[in-house]
């Protein structure tokens, strides 16, 4: 019985670094493509959307295991980087970056960029951005075409400033998670197949220590946890276990103060619900496709017939060759971009479609990551690595982070057809929270930035005109509704 299925996780551990590995580079984001061959893989494997619901917050994992290193100051110096190369002039903000091991027997170490604010650092709170994939970079992606200072441009060698970084308004700390993403490494290659969301949330738990003891000045600081796509189990499952090991270990307790999901993947059923029917309304799919999905497909159940999943099928072919992410988005044109062209970009965003393009030529410098003081590799956007557990619902994490009283937000772009804004409602509704603001638009400047709706305990907000990757398809917006939330605020009628 084990070696069957111990044979099984082998073989779908197998195909899914098969999917991770074919046509990537043609992908517009690499980040929602692996999230979508990840949901693909369980779907025809199981007959079904996921794993049976579990604790996934490190509840099962006594907090003796922990590894802290009390004695870390000389190591922050250390981690100070002088200056990213190619970056413009005038950069009035410290940045660091380096490895924090997590478990030194296995030679597990996590790679991190931190950047801290410009404007009163010692008076803005923390937060801790994670991308998801699972398997993709929050440097790669976080750092350098979201929410970062700079943003990389087309010439793969250069970078400028982000006027709408997030660092104007906290001090940011970008987390490669878990090992094997990125810059991140371990010495005992079994850690790369047996890596899941358990996992993940404790090695991130343990990170968080052992950065909180290299850089003391933080230890009181309020934290807040944000993040995108897969980052749908990342954020809750990390916050669950920081407010669980706060009230056990004689560790240094955690000030979090709330959670961000961005486009998050937090609930299999109703997201996949969401997806299709957001492939309907917005003229991507066929009547007789989505009549065969809503006659066939039980998705309150979770569990998936031969019918459902011919039409689901039929449902994402029929989508083309789009950028899922981005609906309305142009595709990247290679050849253009590296004649000097300027990009196409979707009116109503800012997003460079190469910026892959050009952030794995800059990150894959030499001194780029000398200066980064990361090991010298072949570095990619997303990798795959295994993955032991996922829950099919992160709902039940989400509920207990109500209860905790944190600031709980889920936001979500509105041009995203991998995790739409049907999803996200979906998955709040099953909630069943009571209502406390009722549905209405918020501004950023002199435009309706998107709409919310407050619930007892969770706030959900729309990003208009973004797509799965909010900060970079919408900065301003994004960062005006950042700003609220870091506040404990709405964003303005």
């Amino acid at each position: 019985m084990r070696l069957t299925m111990l044979s099984t996780k082998l073989l779908l551990w197998f195909l899914f670094l098969s999917w991770c590995h074919f046509a990537i580079s043609c992908e517009a984001n690499q980040e929602g493509e692996y999230l979508y061959r990840f949901i693909r893989s369980r779907r025809s494997k199981k007959g079904s959307y996921g794993e049976a619901s579990m604790a996934t917050s490190g509840h099962d994992r006594h907090y003796s295991k922990v590894y802290v290193v009390e004695e870390q100051s000389g190591l922050r110096e250390g981690d100070k980087v002088k200056a990213l190369p190619g970056q413009p002039q005038g950069v009035d903000f410290d940045q660091y970056a380096g490895y924090v091991t997590v478990d030194a027997k296995a030679g597990r170490a996590l790679f991190y960029y931190f950047v801290e604010s410009p404007n009163n650092s010692s008076n803005k709170p923390l937060v801790l951005w994670l991308n998801g994939g699972p398997g993709c970079s929050s440097f790669g992606y976080g750092a350098m075409q979201e929410l970062g200072p700079f943003r990389v441009n087309s010439d793969g060698k250069t970078l400028h400033r982000n006027q709408y970084a997030w660092n104007n308004m906290a001090n940011v700390i970008f987390l490669e998670s878990p090992a094997g993403v990125g810059f991140s490494y371990s010495n005992t290659s079994s850690d790369y197949p047996n890596t899941g969301d358990k996992s993940t949330a404790m090695d991130s738990y343990t990170f968080l220590l052992n950065w909180l003891e290299r850089f003391p000045q933080y230890k009181t600081r309020d934290l807040f946890i944000t993040g995108e796509s897969y980052a749908g189990h990342y954020v809750p499952q990390l916050a669950d276990t920081i407010l669980t090991n706060n009230k056990l270990t004689n560790h240094t307790v955690i000030n979090l103060k709330g959670v961000a999901i961005g486009n998050g993947w937090i609930d299999d059923s109703m997201c996949a619900k969401g997806m299709y029917d957001y492939f309907w309304t917005h003229a991507l799919n066929s009547d007789e496709t989505h009549e065969g999905i809503q006659r066939h497909c039980d998705f309150e159940s979770g569990n998936l017939t031969n019918e459902c999943s011919k039409y689901q099928n039929s449902g994402d072919d029929e989508v083309g060759n789009i950028n899922i992410y981005d609906i309305y988005a142009p595709p990247c044109d290679s050849a253009a971009a590296k004649a000097g062209a300027s990009p196409a970009t979707n009116s109503d965003s800012s997003l460079d479609p190469c910026s892959d393009d050009y952030t794995n030529t800059y990150l894959n410098l030499a001194e780029v990551q000398e200066a980064l003081h990361a090991k010298a590799t072949e570095w990619s956007p997303c990798r795959g690595v295994g993955w032991t557990d996922s829950p099919a619902t992160i709902l039940p994490t989400i509920n207990r982070l109500i209860s905790s009283g944190i600031n709980t937000w889920i936001y979500s772009g509105d041009t995203d057809g991998r995790v739409p804004i049907t999803s996200s409602r979906y998955s709040v509704n099953a909630l069943k929270l009571p209502v406390v603001t009722t549905w209405r638009p918020w501004y950023s400047g002199n435009e309706v930035g998107g709409y919310l709706v407050v619930y007892k305990g969770l706030t959900l907000v729309t990003v208009r005109g973004a797509g799965h990757m909010v900060p970079s398809n919408q900065p301003q917006r994004a960062l005006t509704m950042i700003s609220f939330f870091l506040r404990g605020e709405l964003p303005p009628k």
